[in-house]
């Protein structure tokens, strides 16, 4: 393995839908990096291109749809060019993934011992006896109780969070470097939420893994995460530190986001949606996509793309009021 911090490097990635009405472009130009050891958040509405990003770094989405342009660099390989055989023997082993569901991820005619064997089997070279004493160590690691029992019943005779455990359980039981998360705690009440979030956490810590959490949600990743990455229609609007991003947030779309969070005890206060619908994916705009949900939307941001600003060392967004607070700053400090 490289010995660089680097672990995942995304270089302009884009992916479409190629459907009946027209192309779909759910991935336009994204790039991010992920380094060894840590936990990259991906936050956004429905629709803005969090599951299709992390499809699109397995090689797992479905047709019509194809990534376009791009590079996922993993250790410095570009793995868009891995032959078939090659990633099937990649996922799982290298990068592993966490499906939003855990009910329907799992098959309901076998038992978890079957399936969660199975992964195993298929990316190790270990005997019988070992792939079923590694299967019982992984339900272990994850919590799950009576291990033994767990792995002779069926997907239904479990809860939900006992699934989700299962399914945690088959994602690790390969030691990937890289575990991605897309919606892990959607279906799941509050309190087994936490559970979840706390056992990724530990798992994280004591494995050494990187992590790719993809939620809708900014409070379920504002604790855990390194750096968080906003998006919309398909772009990078915002990346940067969890501090950054809800201290001192930089696009408009951004606030949005966190004004619409509950806040602990305001059972009488309204939330604050943000305006309007997402931008239709065929027909983008040629400035801002957010440009007609947003406030203080500009002459500019109509007619052309918004630049990245870099707002410090750890934090980026991009948005043409940050470019024009920095030449009101510069115009105010002439004047001075």
């Amino acid at each position: 393995m490289s010995e660089t911090t680097t672990l995942l490097q995304v270089n302009d990635l884009h992916t479409s839908f190629f459907t009946n009405s027209g192309e779909v472009k759910a991935i336009n130009g994204i790039s991010f990096s992920l380094d060894r050891g840590k936990i990259l958040g991906i936050v956004g509405e429905s629709g803005s291109g969090k599951s299709v990003t992390a499809y699109s770094l397995l090689r797992i989405l479905t047709d019509p749809g194809r990534v376009t342009a791009g590079q996922v660099l993993f250790n410095g390989e570009d793995i868009l060019t891995y032959s078939t055989q090659k990633m099937h023997s990649f996922r799982g082993s290298r990068i592993s993934m966490i499906f939003q569901d855990p009910m329907t991820s799992l098959n309901p005619v076998y038992t978890i011992g079957n399936q969660l064997r199975e992964a195993i089997r298929i990316h190790t070279d270990r005997t019988r006896e070992q792939v079923h004493a590694r299967a019982l160590e992984m339900l272990t690691l994850v919590g799950v109780n009576e291990p033994e029992k767990r792995l002779k019943q069926y997907p239904h005779e479990l809860s939900g969070g006992m699934r989700q455990r299962v399914m945690i359980a088959m994602a690790l039981a390969c030691e990937p470097d890289i575990l991605i998360a897309d919606e892990p705690t959607t279906a799941l009440d509050v309190t087994i939420q936490a559970q979840i979030l706390e056992l990724m956490q530990e798992l994280q810590h004591k494995l050494g893994m990187a992590i790719i959490m993809i939620t809708h949600d900014l409070g379920v990743i504002a604790d855990i995460c390194d750096e968080i990455i906003v998006m919309y229609a398909g772009r990078v609007c915002e990346r940067g530190t969890a501090d950054e991003i809800f201290y001192n947030p930089c696009h408009e779309y951004t606030k949005g986001l966190i004004r619409s969070i509950p806040t602990f005890g305001s059972t009488h206060e309204k939330l604050t949606p943000i305006a309007g619908n997402p931008v239709d994916l065929l027909k983008l705009p040629s400035g801002c996509a957010f440009a007609s949900r947003c406030d203080r939307a500009m002459k500019i941001c109509l007619s052309d793309p918004p630049e990245e600003i870099r707002v410090n060392e750890n934090h980026i967004a991009a948005c043409w009021v940050n470019v024009k607070n920095v030449y009101d700053e510069a115009k105010e400090g002439q004047d001075q």
